[in-house]
């Protein structure tokens, strides 16, 4: 048993929370190329990595959604609501000055 379920249960979580960070990641992908626009992505992406914790939460269920939910959060509550655009948003997210 694995944190109180059986393996299997517990790799059909994974697998399902992996399904859902799939679509929310590709869905926000496709809403900040949207307003962005790609060849401005492409052109503004800088070299920032994603942090071990961020490549680690593969292994937990439904983590990798969490933390692109908490992208969208941030995104709308600190980003749009203060009045600055998707694309420092996104300055933000990819370089790391």
């Amino acid at each position: 048993m694995i944190a109180g379920m059986h393996e299997q249960d517990f790799v059909a979580y994974i697998i399902f929370g992996l399904t859902l960070n799939f679509l929310f990641s590709i869905l926000f992908g496709v809403y900040l190329s949207k307003n962005i626009g790609m060849k401005e992505m492409i052109e503004s992406k800088g070299d920032k990595e994603q942090s071990l914790l961020v490549s680690l939460s593969l292994f937990i269920p439904f983590a990798k959604m969490l933390i692109t939910l908490y992208r969208v959060t941030i995104l709308q509550l600190y980003f749009l609501n203060k009045g600055y655009t998707h694309k420092e948003f996104w300055v933000y997210m990819t370089n790391n000055s």
